[in-house]
Order: structure tokens, then sequence, then C-alpha cells
């Protein structure tokens, strides 16, 4: 029943951003070209009982080698929400590009979750091609086979719950084993959906990112993202600026930091 499940508190890390422009976001292009700016976040769901890592960013080495603006470590800055690295245990990769494992080895003892089909796109043919292999690190995909081998990866095909109150969801499109979560909060079920859409209007579109493995799958992706969601106001994307507009920061001090997305979005206007 869903009044026996936990809420977690769930929060959203903003640690880099670049300036970009409309066209680069939207399969086609777009015929409003201007810039837009696409933000890089982390996030962490805290229960309690049990706390999740999401993902776990880029290093500042890797934002000089992309030319992204780096503003923070984003696993340092756990420390501003009482969690450390060293003590998490559980880390949930959405998908092996760069930008979303890219400091996997700051978990000195964390279980890793992550979809079987992404490792097997990861390691597999396609990646002979610079079109598809450009937003892997070769390192990083290395260094998650290695943590395989010493029993610190757990795999997963398709849909799950990893823990009560969090389920993970296979989608693909954007890289061949993508998965968004559902996670359940005091506002209800929050879906966050990772690189199934970049943007807000990545879905309201109906138009996927740029980077894409399989355009179909893409854009089917929406739709699963959306069954899982009471409603629009409860799926959060992967990198819109947006995210830090609509959700309030847990304390003053971390405006334009950290944003808490298990309370309802700031009403404007």
């Amino acid at each position: 029943m869903p009044d026996d499940l936990p809420n977690y508190e769930l929060y959203a890390i903003r640690y880099a951003t670049r300036e970009g422009r409309r066209a680069d976001n939207f399969i086609g292009g777009d015929p409003h070209d201007g810039p837009m700016r696409m933000d890089y976040f982390m996030w962490v769901a805290i229960g309690p009982e049990r706390s999740f890592i999401i993902d776990s960013g880029f290093t500042a080495e890797m934002a000089i080698k992309r030319k992204r603006e780096y503003l923070r470590c984003p696993v340092d800055a756990l420390s501003l929400l009482g969690l450390s690295a060293e003590n998490a245990h559980d880390v949930v990769l959405t998908h092996l590009h760069y930008d979303h494992v890219g400091n996997f080895a700051k978990f000195p003892v964390a279980q890793f979750h992550l979809q079987e089909p992404e490792i097997h796109f990861a390691t597999g043919r396609y990646m002979r091609h610079h079109c598809i292999n450009h937003s892997f690190e070769v390192d990083d995909v290395v260094g998650i086979v290695r943590l395989n081998y010493g029993g610190r990866v757990t795999f997963y095909r398709g849909n799950e719950e990893l823990a009560p109150g969090i389920t993970l969801h296979l989608a693909g499109g954007h890289s061949g084993g993508l998965q968004f979560l559902r996670i359940h909060t005091q506002r209800g079920w929050v879906v966050l959906a990772s690189d199934v859409l970049h943007f807000f209007e990545n879905m309201d579109s109906d138009r996927p990112f740029t980077t894409v493995f399989n355009i179909g799958d893409a854009a089917e992706a929406f739709d699963l993202v959306r069954k899982q969601a009471p409603s629009r106001d409860h799926i959060i994307p992967g990198h819109d600026p947006l995210v830090m507009d609509m959700y309030p920061p847990p304390r003053p001090d971390l405006a334009g930091i950290i944003v808490r997305l298990d309370v309802p979005p700031i009403k404007r206007g």
C-alpha cells in the first residue's frame, strides 16, 4: 500500500553548466534559434533508513576537456546535505555518459545500480563509431567493468523495485540502457527522468535531444515517463535550468546550488 512506503527527501545538486544554442538541443534543430543554457545535476534521495546517490557527475579535469563551466564538485557538495561519499552505500547510474558516471571512484564502498543493456552497449560494437562513443569516456566504462569484477555492480533487466519507495524504469533511446527513477516523497511519486528529457521542452514538443542512439525509443520514452508521473509537475528533467527556478533551496545559503524536489514547485506570478 502507498501509505506504507517511506517518504524520501529528494534533492538536485547543480554542479556545472554550459552555454549553448536552441538548435543544439532538438533533433531537427529549432526554427527560433537562440541561447539555451544547459545545467548538470547530481541527485540525492534521503530516506528514513537508506539513502541513494543518483549519478555521480564529472570531474574538474573533465570540465576542462569538454569545455564546461565547473561550479563545484558534486561529490564534495554531498556534505551540504549531511552525507559523504565515504559512507554512501548505494549509487544509481542512470547511464554511462561522461556527465553521469565520472566520479564513480570517489565512492569507495558503494554498490552501483545499472541497467544491464547499458554495459553491453558501452562495451559493444557501436563504440567504434565516434558519433556514438563521444558521450562516453573509456576510463569510466572500464572503471565500471572493474567494479563489476569486484562484485560492486548490481544489474537490472527492465523495470524493478530498487527499494521500498524507489523503482527503476528502462527507457533506452538516448543511450542503449538509459533508466529513469520513480521516487516516493511527501508530495507523492516524483519521476526523476534523467536524460529521457534533457529539458521540459524536449517532452512538451515531442522532439528528443540531439544525442540519441535510437530516435524511436527516445520519442516513446516520453510516454513512459508520463505514465509513471501523477502530473507534469512531478517530472524532473535531466539538464533543464528551470529546475533551479521552480524549486526552493533546502536553506537560504544553498540557493543556486541545491534545490529540494520533494516539495511542490514554486508558483510564480
